[in-house]
């Protein structure tokens, strides 16, 4: 994985930085992670800068290649389903899986409107996905302030 510079980032853009990292290089069947806020601009992205090391460079359409793909479905996946539990009257949307297949996308709900998503094998642990994305958007939600969401969407505008 290609990481980010974290150089003039604060403690909590760097900890949320290392937060994504980590559930890409630790859970089997990660491909990439992004965060977007509820807006649908992406904050944080396990390939910041384009195609990772190993990753199809085929793939780097867009601004941001393969990130830039994954924060618009996410985004989107996210309006949809948020819209369709309004007309159902479900409450709060959780969480959404797609499973494809030639792979899975995830998307969970952070606390302050934002979204995770994952982006994972066909033979990815379903179960073991979400539970890592749960536990990253319990230690990252009260983190993800105003403050830093600005500074995160700086810092992806900067990436070259």
């Amino acid at each position: 994985m290609t990481a980010p510079s974290t150089y003039g980032l604060s403690t909590q853009a760097r900890n949320l930085q290392w937060l994504l990292t980590d559930l890409v290089e630790e859970v089997p069947g990660v491909n990439s992670v992004a965060v977007v806020s509820s807006d649908g601009l992406l904050l944080l992205s396990s390939d910041p800068g384009g195609a990772a090391a190993g990753r199809n460079p085929a793939r780097t359409k867009g601004p941001r290649g393969a990130s830039a793909d994954l924060a618009t479905i996410v985004s989107g996946l996210g309006s949809l389903t948020t819209g369709a539990a309004e007309l159902m009257e479900g409450g709060a949307v959780k969480q959404t899986m797609v499973a494809m297949e030639h792979g899975s996308v995830f998307v969970m709900a952070i606390s302050d409107g934002s979204l995770l998503g994952v982006h994972a094998t066909p033979d990815c642990d379903m179960s073991v996905v979400a539970y890592h994305m749960a536990l990253f958007v319990g230690r990252a939600g009260h983190v993800l302030t105003p403050e830093v969401r600005s500074e995160l969407r700086q810092s992806m505008e900067k990436t070259p």
